[in-house]
């Protein structure tokens, strides 16, 4: 809005008392309360705030039970807001729905603004009666405000002390009264849009930062939901990204129960999504009630605002700030900040996509460089010093000397399969490590450790994260945590070594993965309890695989290996 300016100010005011000059020393000596009143008008700069005072001041200059203004909406034609004096709040709660200004006097002080006083409101053609619970009114004085020329709303008085009428004194006072309230008026509303400015700002920069802060991409978009909503003064905020089936999810949302929408999606042949799917906004009256919307939550909200995500030509999603019903309707200059708000949003999040591929782009060059590394360097060197190894075990003539060799070069074996398994990890989707198989394995391994009083030993042997289902891996974990149990219950082992192998195979030529869990305890007695293996043989035979033991690895074959094996 234009700054109010100070010389059109001073005219109006000159012009409403110039009207007092002359009249009767009774009008005179109510020039103070007058000046005092105007001066109480024109302290603070909060629009609502003025209003209140605003209506009480004239209650008490005109000696009136009853004020209010009436704000007339954008187009002209009706109220948006209806500020009220004199009437409780039990009373407002039994009247229900303020007056909407389409109809009645109200309505018709919209149309032709010009100063009303009537002895009996109820008695006139244009009074089209009064709700039930209203207080009963009859003695009206109606005066138009108007602000920088323009009509801004209509302040009216009712039911004037001891029954008299309003006379041309309340008249002529209510004016000066309502011009001095238009010069506040103006000046609360550019400070309301500069703080809404601000304050729209602000929820931007907090989006921003959220948002390329690094952190969790759902809780970014909290950020975005609850900013939207905080705003707009809205009962919800909703962020909306595209789904699989061309309509549009609900992925973040900030209001009362938030769990109870997330994942609801708005189909595709839903009129309001194809418009933001095409990077236009819908501006909504009534949610309830409008049929563009497919969508059971529809009917919980009022005025709404669903404005695209869109930058640079691309829709990422959409923003939905929908009011409760009866809530006011949104103003040109909130959705015009509320647009603005939504592309900033949508600018940040296509940033912070951006620089998410840059940091995943980064992790990918690095765990490659480092998988060829140990692939090229690392483990070729390992061959190059098995061979030495092997060809010096050779050449030896002292039996101690050639089983250490051998054991060396053992060694460096399982060395060069653990180098491979970490190169297959490192060739996965970072995302994938901490739900995968090999995490799921050494989470079981530090549990059992605690009991055991020392950690097994572990081997991945090919691509195990990759190679294995779900449903192959959720029976791989429950044969190793029930091997890990016999061992510590019934071994008394001072080692266990586990081996998970994807590149076995089965008898029957297929693809297999292989659990290997061997201590060098006692050993199975005879005769003993096989209830824990039978459990592990029938896991395995429901998946077409096969489970037994075989001797350990302690002195001489001492102890138990348990093995477990189950088709890919």
């Amino acid at each position: 809005m234009a700054e109010q300016d100070p010389h059109h100010s001073l005219d109006a005011a000159t012009e409403a008392t110039r009207s007092l000059q002359g009249l009767s020393t009774e009008l005179t000596a109510r020039v103070p309360r007058l000046l005092e009143a105007m001066r109480s008008v024109g302290t603070g700069l909060e629009l609502h705030s003025t209003l209140d005072r605003i209506c009480e001041t004239a209650a008490e200059l005109a000696h009136a039970r009853y004020a209010a203004i009436g704000i007339v909406d954008a187009d002209g034609d009706g109220l948006s807001d209806f500020v009220t004096y004199g009437v409780s709040d039990e009373v407002a709660r039994r009247i229900g729905r303020r007056p909407d200004g389409h109809r009645g006097l109200l309505g018709a002080l919209i149309h032709d603004p010009r100063p009303v006083r009537l002895a009996d409101l109820t008695t006139d053609p244009r009074c089209a009666g009064f709700p039930p619970g209203h207080p009963e009114m009859r003695t009206f004085l109606g005066v138009p405000i108007r602000v920088q020329g323009e009509i801004f709303g209509n302040l009216y008085l009712a039911e004037k002390a001891g029954g008299q009428e309003f006379n041309d004194y309340d008249l002529h006072m209510v004016r000066v009264l309502a011009t001095e309230a238009g010069i506040a008026i103006g000046n609360a509303r550019l400070y309301e849009a500069a703080r809404q400015r601000e304050r729209w700002i602000d929820g931007s920069v907090a989006v921003t930062t959220a948002l390329l802060s690094g952190g969790d991409a759902d809780d970014a978009l909290s950020v975005v939901a609850e900013q939207a909503r905080r705003l707009a003064g809205s009962d919800s905020g909703i962020v909306l990204l595209p789904a699989a089936d061309g309509g549009l999810e609900i992925v973040a949302v900030s209001g009362e129960e938030p769990s109870a929408s997330l994942g609801t999606i708005f189909p595709a042949h839903s009129p309001v999504v194809s418009k933001l799917l095409d990077g236009e906004a819908v501006f909504i009256d009534d949610a309830a009630t409008d049929t563009r919307i497919v969508s059971d939550l529809a009917h919980r909200f009022g005025a709404s605002m669903l404005l695209p995500l869109q930058s640079g030509g691309r829709v990422l999603g959409a923003l939905a700030t929908p009011r409760a019903r009866g809530g006011r309707p949104f103003t040109e200059a909130e959705r015009t900040l509320a647009t603005q708000f939504a592309s900033q949003a949508a600018l940040a999040l296509m940033m912070a996509e951006a620089q998410r591929d840059r940091e995943r782009l980064a992790v990918y060059e690095d765990r490659d460089r480092i998988a060829r590394d140990l692939h090229d360097l690392v483990i070729q060197r390992l061959f190059a010093t098995g061979m030495m190894l092997e060809s010096a075990q050779r050449r030896s003539d002292v039996p101690e000397v050639r089983t250490g060799v051998g054991r060396a070069v053992d060694e460096l074996d399982v060395t060069i399969q653990e180098i491979r398994t970490a190169i297959f990890a490192l060739q996965q989707e970072p995302a994938e490590a901490p739900s995968g198989l090999r995490t799921r394995v050494l989470r079981e391994i530090n549990m059992a450790a605690v009991p055991l009083g020392f950690k097994p030993g572990h081997r991945f042997i090919g691509a195990v994260d990759a190679l294995v289902g779900e449903l192959t891996g959720k029976n791989l974990i429950a044969a190793l945590r029930e091997a890990l149990s016999n061992a510590f219950r019934h071994a008394d082992a001072a080692r266990i070594d586990v081996v998970v192998d994807a590149t076995a195979t089965l008898p029957d030529g297929r693809d297999a993965v292989r659990l290997s869990v061997a201590d060098d305890g006692v050993g199975i007695p005879e005769g003993g309890r096989r209830s824990g293996l039978r459990n592990l043989a029938r896991r395995a035979e429901s998946l077409g695989g096969s489970s037994w033991f075989e001797p350990g690895i302690g002195e001489g074959g001492g102890g138990t290996t348990v093995v477990w094996q189950a088709p890919l």
